[in-house]
């Protein structure tokens, strides 16, 4: 006799979907409270997030996987926790690199920056960088309150010596938060790629077991076995793809955005104070 087919009716749904929450709100509160005091390291991030994922997994697995995909064995549940783990940091990155552009346009910034430092307005370019907010508000800030502390040297070599590496400084301080988790997106990548091989392995093994028997084969465990193979395969390529293209975007869009900086605050801005020095030393002279 063959059994009845399983429905997910409203009540089942509502059910797994109250699971899910009361897994993931202790999660979610700690996050918070970690952000929030600013105690959050990126250790603590992936362990939440690994915690979060893997138990959210184990319950897509349980109450509404699909049978198809539930030949594929408990690896599906690593490649499920995976491909969530990706998408969390997917999600973590972009508010991440849209925070650090600030709170407006940045190209209106960077211009409204660039009129103020060529009227020599600092004061009025700093309160700009404070309103802004931002990595490139940040950098650009610490360049024009370094100028603000060494304008009175005289010596315009070493003013822009003094910026420049009060800018290079800030600079190494924004960029690596902007490229944190990347390195967890790449190994994720590599990772569910190798799980989902490990998992086609297992399936022909299962396979050749079966044709292995005295007599005629067994069809069932046959079939079972090219099931769960082909199904990890899909899987581990499935999040290797989401997790190589998401790598290379970020890595692309942290690179322009390094650009973008050196270009705007450490040669145009720079060099407009230095220009302004000069001028102000002729003048006095």
């Amino acid at each position: 006799m063959i059994p009845a087919k399983r429905s997910l009716n409203a009540p089942m749904l509502g059910l797994c979907w109250a699971q899910i929450q009361s897994t993931a709100a202790p999660v979610l509160a700690s996050w918070a409270k970690a952000k929030e005091t600013g105690t959050l390291k990126p250790s603590v991030f992936i362990a939440i997030v690994l915690t979060a994922a893997l138990g959210v997994s184990s319950l897509i697995y349980s109450v509404l996987l699909p049978e198809y995909i539930k030949a594929g064995g408990p690896l599906i549940v690593v490649l499920m926790t995976l491909s969530i783990m990706v998408l969390a940091f997917v999600v973590e990155r972009l508010l991440v690199l849209n925070q650090a552009n600030g709170t407006g346009s940045l190209s209106k910034f960077l211009k409204r920056i660039q009129a103020q430092v060529d009227a020599l307005d600092v004061e009025g370019a700093i309160e700009s960088c404070r309103v802004q907010r931002g990595s490139c508000a940040n950098i650009m800030r610490a360049g024009l309150e370094k100028f603000r502390q060494v304008r009175g040297q005289g010596d315009p070599k070493t003013i822009q010596q003094e910026v420049q590496a009060a800018m290079q400084e800030s600079m190494m301080l924004e960029v690596p938060l902007l490229e944190r988790n990347l390195s967890a997106i790449s190994t994720i990548a590599s990772i569910s790629t190798l799980v989902g091989l490990l998992g086609t392995t297992l399936g022909m093994i299962r396979s050749f077991k079966a044709l292995a028997k005295a007599g005629a084969p067994d069809a069932i465990a046959l079939s079972l076995g090219i099931s769960e193979a082909l199904v990890n395969t899909a899987g581990g390529l499935l999040v290797a793809i989401i997790g190589i293209i998401a790598y290379n975007y970020f890595f692309n869009r942290i690179d322009d955005f390094t650009y973008t900086i050196d270009e705007a605050a450490n040669v145009a801005m720079v060099q407009t104070l230095t220009e302004k020095v000069i001028e102000a030393n002729a003048r006095r002279a």
